[in-house]
Formats: structure tokens, C-alpha cells, sequence
């Protein structure tokens, strides 16, 4: 009986090692990251030919594990946030301060939620959403954001602190916290309104 004991133990510690099913916990992301770097790109009234003369912004968030290399391409582990519609008054082409509210209605202080869009049976992310680069390239993943809010208070000259409150697709409370240096890049006349917009970076790992 003893021995018998023993070896269930031993089996349930080597399952348990080796991710046997259900004795291994889920993964648990991260949410509360606190980012480290970024970069907010002004887009001007994109959506002018829709009726919307308000000014874009992206904002693009990371923490600090991850980095870009020579040729542009993000690697290392860590979080990636994207707001891609920010929307701002038409006088405004920096973040503006204030709290703004995740919904469709493109007014300032608003961002447009994330979404799942198809394109030649591709699925890509629009919208808000964060990517997740884990150890195990399995276990990475994007999630939606589709709620909440984040709130902005410009400190000096281009130094932001930016706190976040979503809510992800899948019931997500999703934090997180930026204070350092936000560059603006212009990209107003490099991409013509409602053209296609392009990230500056590549986020294939």
C-alpha cells in the first residue's frame, strides 16, 4: 500500500511538471503593465470624407522587454498596446489631457474599440487591442479591448503619464501605467485621409 502511495505521488509531481492537462494552472497574463516606452503618430481628420472632420492620434505603448531592431521589427517579452483612433478636437494635433471613453461615436475624447476585421479571409485587429509576447510563442496572444477608458495628464513639454482602464473582449479588467517621453510623429501628409495607415513597426516575431 505504501508503495502504492509512493508511486501516485511521483506520477501526479511528473504530470504536473510536464503540463499533464488539468493539473496545471492557466496562464495568467498580465494586468497591470507598466510601460516603459512609446509613441503617439497624428493622423489630422482622417475620417473627413466619412463627416468626421475630428483629428486622429495613434498611440503605441510598450513595456520594457520589448524592443525594435535595425530593420523595425518588435522582439523580446512583455506587452504591446495599440490605440489606433484617438480622437481629438480639430485644433488639437498633441494628446490632449483629459479621460477618454472606449466607444464608436469618433468624438474627442473617445477611442474607437477594438475589432476582429476580415480581409481575403485574413483576420486582422483594428481598433484597440494588446498583444501579449510570452516565453512560449504559444502562449502569446492579442486581446480586444472593447471598454473603459484611459486618462492622460501631459507633466512637461512631451512627458505624459498615461493610466489605462479597459475592459477586454473576453471580461478582461486590463490596467497599466505610462509616465515618460511620448514623440509625436506627424504622419498628416505622408498618408492621405482614409488611406491605408501603417504601422511603423512589424510585430511578426
Amino acid at each position: 500500500m505504501k508503495k502504492l502511495t509512493l508511486f501516485l505521488f511521483v506520477l501526479t509531481a511528473i504530470l504536473t511538471s510536464c503540463g499533464g492537462g488539468q493539473l496545471n494552472s492557466p496562464l495568467v497574463y498580465e494586468k497591470n503593465p507598466q510601460y516603459t516606452w512609446g509613441y503617439a503618430e497624428f493622423f489630422g481628420d482622417y475620417y473627413a470624407g466619412y463627416g468626421n472632420k475630428n483629428n486622429v492620434l495613434s498611440i503605441s505603448l510598450f513595456t520594457d522587454s520589448l524592443k525594435l531592431n535595425d530593420l523595425g521589427s518588435l522582439y523580446g517579452l512583455g506587452q504591446y498596446l495599440f490605440l489606433e483612433d484617438v480622437f481629438q478636437a480639430p485644433s488639437d494635433t498633441l494628446l490632449r489631457q483629459g479621460t477618454y471613453q472606449v466607444n464608436d461615436s469618433g468624438l474627442p475624447f473617445t477611442i474607437a474599440p477594438g475589432k476582429n476585421d476580415t480581409v481575403d479571409n485574413a483576420v486582422y485587429p483594428i481598433g484597440a487591442y494588446i498583444s501579449y509576447y510570452e516565453f512560449n510563442a504559444a502562449n502569446s496572444t492579442l486581446k480586444i479591448i472593447t471598454g473603459g477608458s484611459f486618462t492622460v495628464v501631459r507633466l512637461l513639454g512631451n512627458t505624459y503619464n498615461i493610466t489605462c482602464n479597459f475592459k477586454t473582449s473576453d471580461n478582461l479588467d486590463l490596467k497599466g501605467n505610462f509616465t515618460a517621453t511620448l514623440p509625436h510623429i506627424d504622419q498628416s501628409l505622408a498618408v492621405p485621409a482614409a488611406g491605408i495607415r501603417k504601422k511603423l513597426l512589424y510585430t511578426r516575431r
